[in-house]
C-alpha cells in the first residue's frame, strides 16, 4: 500500500508564546517515535474484506503546531475528506457564532425559526442540540436499512427537504427528558439556522461566520432538496482544516486576537447532559458535541483518556479530538467498517508516545 506520510522534525519559523496557523500550520520540533501509534493507525489494509482498522489520515497538534501527520493513498493533505457527522458538531460551532450575534436563544422554540416544527411546539433549540426532541427516530443505518430513519432521511422519501421529514415525525418523549441520537435534530437545527438568516445570507453564512475567520479554504457542505445545508453528514473539509476547528474549541472559542466563538458557547458544548444511558465505551452528548465525562455510576468512555477530553465524532471512524489540558488536537479520518477501531486505543498510544517525550 501506497502511503504518504510525514514525520515532522524541524520547526519552521520562531518559536512564539503562542502559535496559530497562520496563514498554515507549523511543525514542532520533535524527535518522537510515533511507532505505537503508527502500527494502530495504519495496519496493512485488506483491500477485499475492508475489515479492521482503515485510517485515511491522522494529523496530530499540540499548542498550535504539527507534531505528526500521515495520509494513505488516495487521501492527502488537500483531500477534502467527508466528515459524516463530525458535520454536526461543526454546524452547532456556526450555531454558536450565531448566537454570539444574538439571532437565537437557546430556549427558543425550533418552531419559531422553521415553522414546520410547529407540530412540535414544545421542542426548544437547546433539546436538539442535546439530541433530545423527544421525536420518534431510528439512527440505524447499514445494519436495519429498512427501518432507519436516517437512511429514509438522507437517501429516499426524506432527501427532498430533511428537516421537514424530521418534522413530521410523531413524539415519543417528552423533549429534552431524554437522549437519542438523531441526525434528524441536528437537520431541524440546520433549517433553524437558515429561518434566523435573510434568505440571501444562507448560503454563505458557514463561511463568513466561520470557515473565512479561521483560514478555512477546503470545506464544501453539500445542501438537500430544500436547500439546506445537510447538517447532520454532509461537510468536508481537508484534515488540516478540521484541525483548525478543534484550535479554536481547545483555546475556548479565541482566534488569535478575536473572540470568534463565546467562551460561554464552548461550556455549553462541553457541559454534560445527563439524560442519557452509558454505552461502553461510546462517549457521552453535550451540547452537540461529545464528551469524556462520565455519567453519574459510570466510569469514563474512554478510561486512559482525561475527562476533559471532548470530540466531534462520525461514522466510519472520523473523529476530531481536542484534550484541553495537553492542549492537543487530533485529526482522524477513516473507512473503518467493523467496528474494531477504539478511539480509547488510539489516544491512549498518542498520550503514552508524548509521556515519553524527554524521558
Amino acid at each position: 500500500m501506497k502511503v504518504w506520510w510525514l514525520m515532522l522534525a524541524m520547526a519552521v519559523g520562531p518559536v512564539s508564546a503562542e502559535d496559530w496557523p497562520l496563514p498554515d500550520w507549523q511543525a514542532a520540533t520533535s524527535a518522537t517515535d510515533w511507532q505505537a501509534v503508527d502500527s494502530y493507525a495504519f495496519p496493512k489494509r485488506n483491500a477485499l474484506e475492508r475489515s479492521g482498522v482503515r485510517s485515511d489520515a491522522l494529523l496530530i497538534i499540540r499548542d498550535g503546531r504539527i507534531l505528526y501527520e500521515r495520509y494513505a493513498a488516495p487521501t492527502s493533505a488537500s483531500t477534502a475528506h467527508l466528515t459524516w457527522s463530525v458535520s454536526k458538531s461543526v454546524l452547532a460551532t456556526v450555531l454558536g457564532v450565531a448566537q454570539a450575534e444574538g439571532r437565537f436563544k437557546l430556549q427558543d422554540a425550533a418552531a419559531r425559526f422553521f415553522p414546520p416544527m410547529q407540530a412540535h411546539p414544545d421542542v426548544r433549540l437547546v433539546d436538539l442540540l442535546h439530541w433530545a426532541s423527544g421525536l420518534d427516530w431510528q439512527e440505524d443505518y447499514e445494519y436495519a436499512p429498512l427501518k432507519s430513519s436516517v437512511v429514509a432521511m438522507l437517501y429516499t422519501r426524506g432527501r427532498n427537504d430533511m428537516a421537514a421529514y424530521t418534522a413530521a415525525r410523531s413524539i415519543a418523549e417528552k423533549p429534552g427528558t431524554r437522549f437519542l441520537y438523531s441526525s434528524g435534530d441536528s437537520n431541524v437545527l440546520a433549517a433553524a439556522l437558515r429561518g434566523m438568516l435573510d434568505s440571501a445570507a444562507y448560503a454563505d453564512y458557514p463561511w463568513q461566520a466561520l470557515f473565512t475567520p479561521l483560514g478555512i479554504h477546503s470545506a464544501v457542505w453539500e445542501r438537500d432538496g430544500s436547500g439546506t445545508f445537510v447538517g447532520s453528514s454532509y461537510l468536508y473539509l481537508s484534515a488540516r482544516d478540521l484541525a483548525r476547528i478543534g484550535l479554536l474549541m481547545q483555546r475556548e472559542g479565541r482566534w488569535a486576537d478575536r473572540q470568534l466563538l463565546p467562551a460561554r458557547w464552548v461550556a455549553f458544548n462541553r457541559t454534560l447532559f445527563s439524560q442519557a444511558q452509558a454505552i461502553p465505551g461510546e462517549a457521552n452528548p453535550g451540547g452537540h458535541w461529545w464528551l469524556n465525562q462520565p455519567l453519574k455510576g459510570s466510569a469514563a468512555p474512554w478510561p486512559d483518556a482525561p475527562t476533559d477530553t471532548f470530540a466531534a465524532l462520525g461514522h466510519w471512524g472520523q473523529a476530531l479530538y481536542v484534550l484541553p489540558t495537553q492542549k492537543l488536537v487530533i485529526v482522524r479520518y477513516a473507512d473503518d467498517r467493523d467496528g474494531s477501531y477504539s478511539h480509547n486505543e488510539l489516544l491512549k498510544r498518542v498520550l503514552a508516545t508524548l509521556a515519553k517525550e524527554g524521558a
